[in-house]
């Protein structure tokens, strides 16, 4: 179905959060955004933003704004529940009134967690899912550092429940109060992380544009639009990481991208990603790169017109019918994604031949995505194509 289709085809509703600040430096000015939400904020991060230095002028900006504040720099990539609960716990011992989030997705959806349940008697297991988050959340900003997960905007936050699987909650309660965005903080971006979650950016982007049940004209739109930035600024943000446009684009089709993805959301290419954070700690990024070229190839005899339509968006090769259009469209993009660098293969990951029915298995139970993809993916499709890059 290609968007001309869906207008007035489909009803549909979008959600986003109700401010969004993208300006350079705007990190440096953090507490007097935040002051009249919030006088007792816990601010969630992780160590690796400490020891680069990041967070040094917002946290002086809270100072000066009179903000008691508390520095919670515990978190994980892929965040265990454990770890979780232990920053609810923190939060709460603060008797803090808001919640900042302040990294990548693991810290910006923790984040989202703990304004939930600041206040709430309810369990992280009883949130688990969609829809069960009861109440109202405690006041919450989040500023991403990297140009990819897209957390900013949505209403989903992911977890890894303590028997490894990746579990999401989603709520309206998960949109944040505001989205700060300051592409200043991803300047020092180091190659592979500025590579992988770009490409996870662009997996939102195209699992959005593809989903089989909540693709709409206004998630397309935004979809094409961060395609079209990140797909023309990823490879410079690697080789060029201190350019300011191109880092301004990276961020901005992130974000464009988050928005898409939080209303059509994404498919096989993170389910199948799944597995790789939750049983090998994988970066989510990093998981989506690799399981990006096995789905799209496994997609293309139904998304064809789709795929056709992106590779107008990012330069391939437009003669021919839907079927031709649509490999042109895999072919660039794959070159696109060589180009940064980042890895593409199982084996180099330490991951084996034995590891992958547990993968296909643990893949297959990520329903809540797996049913967004446009073509049905079963046991033996999973264990395929994870053999495909193994």
């Amino acid at each position: 179905m290609t968007a001309k289709d869906n207008i007035g085809s489909m009803n549909f509703t979008f959600r986003t959060v109700p401010q969004i600040i993208f300006e350079t430096g705007s990190s440096a000015r953090l507490g007097q955004i935040v002051k009249a939400r919030m006088k007792r904020p816990v601010i969630v991060t992780d160590k690796g933003i400490i020891s680069a230095g990041l967070i040094g002028e917002a946290l002086k900006s809270l100072e000066n704004e009179g903000l008691d504040y508390l520095l919670f720099d515990g978190i994980e990539a892929d965040p265990p529940a454990r770890v979780v609960r232990k920053s609810v716990e923190i939060a709460r011992q603060h008797k803090a009134d808001g919640v900042i989030g302040f990294g990548g997705g693991s810290s910006m959806d923790t984040a989202k967690i703990i304004a939930v349940l600041l206040n709430s008697s309810q369990t992280l297991e009883e949130i688990y899912g969609t829809g069960n988050i009861k109440g109202e959340r405690s006041a919450l900003a989040l500023i991403p550092t990297t140009s990819g997960t897209g957390s900013e905007v949505t209403d989903i936050a992911v977890v890894t429940s303590d028997d490894d699987q990746k579990i999401g909650i989603l709520g309206d309660q998960m949109f944040a109060d505001i989205a700060v965005l300051d592409p200043a903080l991803t300047y020092g971006l180091p190659r592979h992380v500025t590579a992988a979650t770009g490409v996870d950016a662009m997996v939102h982007a195209i699992e959005a544009y593809t989903n089989r049940h909540k693709k709409n004209p206004v998630s397309d739109a935004l979809a094409r639009e961060a395609l079209k930035l990140l797909s023309e600024n990823i490879v410079a943000a690697c080789e060029t990481p201190g350019d300011a446009k191109v880092r301004a684009n990276m961020l901005l089709g992130a974000m464009l991208a988050g928005q898409a993805f939080c209303n059509s959301p994404v498919g096989a290419v993170h389910g199948m990603a799944y597995p790789l954070g939750a049983l090998f700690h994988i970066p989510h990024g990093l998981s989506n790169s690799l399981m990006l070229e096995p789905v799209l190839r496994f997609n293309a005899s139904v998304a064809a017109a789709n795929y056709a339509e992106l590779g107008d968006v990012i330069g391939a090769d437009s003669t021919g019918g839907y079927a031709e259009r649509a490999e042109s469209f895999i072919a660039k993009l794959m070159e696109i994604v060589a180009a940064t660098g980042v890895e593409r293969r199982l084996s180099n990951l330490g991951i084996s031949h034995n590891d992958l029915p547990r993968m296909a298995e643990d893949a297959m139970k990520a329903q809540r995505v797996m049913q967004n993809n446009p073509r049905e993916v079963t046991y033996d499709d999973a264990l395929a194509m994870y053999g495909q890059v193994l």
